[in-house]
C-alpha cells in the first residue's frame, strides 16, 4: 500500500512539474514581449527624438546660413552707405565750388557782352542790326534768372565764335549804302575782316568801307568794279575761287 501511495505521489509530481514549468515558460514569454514592446516604444521614442534633433540642427543650421547672409547684406548696404556719404560730400562741395564760380563768372560774362559790343562799334560795318541785335540778346539774357550760368556762358561763348568766324569767310548780302546825300540798294561783298565792298545792283558803281575816314568811298577803276563783281559771284559759290585784286589792299599801301 506504501509503495503504491508513493508511485501515485510520484505520478502527481509528474504532472505537477510540466504545468509549473509551462507557466512559468509562458510568462516568461510574457515579460519578454513586454520588455520587447518597451523596447520598440522606447526606440521608437528614441528615434522621434533623434528625428526632432536633426529637424532642429537642420533649422539651426538654415538659420546660421541667413544669419550669414543678412550680414553680407548688412555689410554690402554698410559700404553703399559710406559711398553715399562720400558721394553726398562731394556734391555738397562741388555745390558750394559752383555757387563760389557763379558768383565770379557773373562779372566776367557782363565784360565779355561790354567787350564784344565794343568790338563790333570798331570793327567793319558789316551785318549791323544781325550783331548789334546778337549783342543786345546776350544782356537781355545776363538779366533773366530761368537761364542757368552755363547756358549763358554758352551762349557768349557761340557769339564770340560767330564773329571769329567772320575772320576767316568770304560772305555777300544786301544792304544800303548813305553816300553824301544818296542812299541805294547795293550787293555787299566782305573778305573776312580785311575788306567790305559795295555795288549797287545795276553793277555801275562800286567802292569799299575806308577805315581811315570811317565812310564810304567810291571807286573809279575799271578793274575794281570787276574783281568786285567776280568776289560777289565767289562768295555767291557762281564760280570757282580765285585770286581778286581789292581795293583794301590798294588802300593799305597808299598809307
Amino acid at each position: 500500500m506504501f509503495i503504491r501511495r508513493l508511485i501515485i505521489c510520484a505520478t502527481l509530481i509528474n504532472f505537477a512539474i510540466p504545468a509549473f514549468s509551462q507557466d512559468k515558460t509562458e510568462q516568461l514569454v510574457d515579460e519578454g514581449l513586454q520588455r520587447l514592446q518597451n523596447n520598440q516604444n522606447a526606440q521608437a521614442s528614441i528615434d522621434k527624438t533623434v528625428e526632432k534633433t536633426q529637424s532642429l540642427e537642420k533649422s539651426y543650421q538654415d538659420e546660421l546660413h541667413l544669419l550669414d547672409g543678412l550680414n553680407m547684406y548688412n555689410d554690402m548696404l554698410k559700404r553703399q552707405l559710406d559711398d553715399q556719404e562720400e558721394q553726398i560730400l562731394k556734391i555738397n562741395t562741388s555745390i558750394n565750388n559752383a555757387t563760389l564760380i557763379e558768383r565770379q563768372i557773373m562779372p566776367l560774362l557782363v565784360r565779355m557782352v561790354d567787350a564784344l559790343d565794343s568790338f563790333v562799334g570798331v570793327d567793319l560795318p558789316f551785318l549791323l542790326k544781325e550783331r548789334q541785335a546778337r549783342v543786345d540778346g546776350l544782356r537781355e539774357l545776363l538779366n533773366k534768372a530761368e537761364y542757368t550760368t552755363s547756358e549763358k556762358t554758352r551762349r557768349i561763348f557761340e557769339a564770340y565764335q560767330i564773329e571769329n568766324e567772320y575772320g576767316y569767310t568770304i560772305e555777300s548780302y544786301k544792304g544800303r549804302v548813305d553816300l553824301g546825300d544818296s542812299q541805294f540798294a547795293v550787293d555787299f561783298l566782305r573778305i573776312g575782316r580785311i575788306g567790305l565792298m559795295y555795288r549797287d545792283l545795276a553793277g555801275e558803281q562800286v567802292g569799299f568801307w575806308n577805315g581811315d575816314t570811317n565812310s564810304w568811298q567810291p571807286l573809279t577803276e575799271r578793274q575794281y568794279k570787276r574783281h568786285i563783281t567776280k568776289g560777289l559771284k565767289i562768295a555767291r559759290e557762281e564760280i570757282s575761287p580765285e585770286l581778286i585784286t581789292l581795293p583794301i589792299l590798294a588802300n593799305i599801301e597808299e598809307r
